[in-house]
C-alpha cells in the first residue's frame, strides 16, 4: 500500500466520523430541544432541528 493510498484511507476515515458526529449532534440537539447554530451564507444562524 502506498503512501497515497494511505492518506485518501484515513482522509474517507475522517469523512466518514465527520458525518456520524454531525448526525449524533443533530439527535442531541433535537433531543434537548435547543437550537442548531450553522453558517448559512457566510452569516451564522441558529435553527430549530
Amino acid at each position: 500500500m502506498s503512501e497515497k493510498d494511505k492518506q485518501l484511507e484515513l482522509k474517507d476515515k475522517i469523512v466518514k466520523g465527520l458525518k456520524k458526529v454531525y448526525e449524533k449532534r443533530i439527535i442531541f440537539k433535537k433531543d434537548k430541544n435547543s437550537e442548531l447554530v450553522i453558517m448559512q451564507g457566510g452569516k451564522i444562524v441558529k435553527i430549530k432541528p
